[in-house]
């Protein structure tokens, strides 16, 4: 049985675990890594207009070789898991922020930028697991929902320039908007009502509609939907800036293959062309390349997942709606992935730009090529360092 992103987490324990696992990673130690030589990844992307950056978790504030990385290569971070509903609100009561406040506190002191991830993540499968028995009617989710993100959005008014005011609403089997708890109590307008509120509270702030889109056989349905949802978006005046463009290549598992399967590159293209059609900017908000079902042999499946995640860049990076581009998680020890549909062959993935050892693999490469090959852009956040 093929397990799927959706399946893999039900309820708090599942998240709480999950959660566990990104932000955990074995110690590293500076010596066996490759000194930095040479513009970051940040450096290259202003040179067109764009901004290169990463998810950290708050675990990471302790490793002082990783956080060498992001300020190396990075004018941009954003919490992988530190503003989500599990964490900030886990247990029902006040709302916790000394983690997610540690990161803030950190892009600050280091002159980087700070994206939001995430205000209304409307799935079931990541709600803290107070909430489904906590006897919500339509007016008491109301008065919740406005209480929560005024408190997470106005907390950092001024610190976060873009904000994922909403993730992932569409249910990839069928196209259509997942029904939640959210959305069976206070109504399937919940999303275009997030939006709205955060508009109003951030009105200088980009809001972001962000899905875990590829371009991969198989997702039909998914883009699809999307393009309906992002079309009503626009048909009621709903006040969204840009899409966020996930990136998780090659999700999933299953047998071991010589290369990863042909893209969709065409039917990608048309995907992405309505969207930029409809005056959306873009966003490739959580890039990485799953190496799950790739050959064990590292110095084959380093090239394959350059080769593949670079030509993805390359696509896209040839739009200049897109701002920025974020990896999710900078080593291959600071990845969800290694949790997440491990090989079969128990080998530690390497899905990321730097190794466990901190050392700069080939995807690294390829993204600084698709970074300089990237046609010039007007600059979107001319706060960037």
């Amino acid at each position: 049985m093929t397990l799927t992103r959706r399946d893999m987490v039900a309820g708090s324990a599942a998240a709480a675990a999950f959660l566990s696992g990104c932000a955990v990673s074995a110690p590293i130690s500076r010596k066996t890594a490759t000194p930095f030589d040479g513009p970051g990844l940040n450096d290259i992307a202003k040179t067109k207009g764009l901004r290169f950056g990463s998810a950290i978790s708050s675990g990471a504030l302790s490793e002082p070789d990783y956080l060498d990385i992001l300020r190396h290569d990075c004018g941009s971070l954003v919490a992988e898991n530190e503003n989500k509903i599990y964490v900030v609100q886990g247990a029902e009561g006040p709302m916790q922020w000394a983690r997610p406040d540690a990161i803030v506190d950190f892009a600050d002191a280091n002159n980087m930028a700070m994206r939001g991830h995430v205000l209304l993540w409307n799935r079931d499968d990541f709600l803290p697991g107070w909430m489904p028995n906590a006897g919500f009617d339509r007016d008491k989710m109301a008065a919740y929902l406005d209480d929560y993100l005024t408190a997470m959005a106005t907390r950092y008014k001024g610190r976060i320039d873009s904000w994922d005011v909403v993730n992932e609403t569409i249910d990839p089997d069928t196209g259509l908007p997942r029904e939640t708890l959210f959305t069976k109590t206070y109504g399937p307008d919940v999303v275009d009502w997030a939006f709205r509120k955060a508009r109003q509270l951030l009105p200088d702030t980009q809001l972001v509609y962000n899905d875990y889109m590829i371009w991969e056989p198989g997702n039909e349905k998914h883009r699809s939907g999307v393009l309906k949802l992002l079309e009503g978006f626009r048909e009621r005046d709903v006040p969204i800036d840009a899409f966020g463009v996930q990136g998780h290549l090659g999700t999933g598992d299953g047998d071991v293959m010589d290369s990863y399967p042909d893209p969709q590159r065409r039917e990608w293209r048309d995907f992405i062309d309505e969207i930029v059609g409809m005056d959306y900017d873009l966003i490739i908000s959580e890039f990485d390349v799953n190496d799950t079902r790739i050959t064990a042999d590292i110095k084959s499946r380093d090239a394959q997942v350059a080769a593949y995640g670079g030509a993805f860049l390359d696509m896209m990076l040839d739009y200049k709606e897109v701002s920025e581009v974020l990896a999710w998680g900078m080593a291959d020890n600071h990845t969800w992935l290694q949790e997440w549909w491990p090989r079969v062959d128990g080998i530690r993935k390497r899905p990321t730009l730097y190794d466990e050892n901190l050392k700069p693999k080939p995807l690294y490469d390829a993204v600084a090529n698709s970074l300089r090959n990237a046609p010039v852009r007007p600059v979107r956040y001319p706060a960037a360092s």
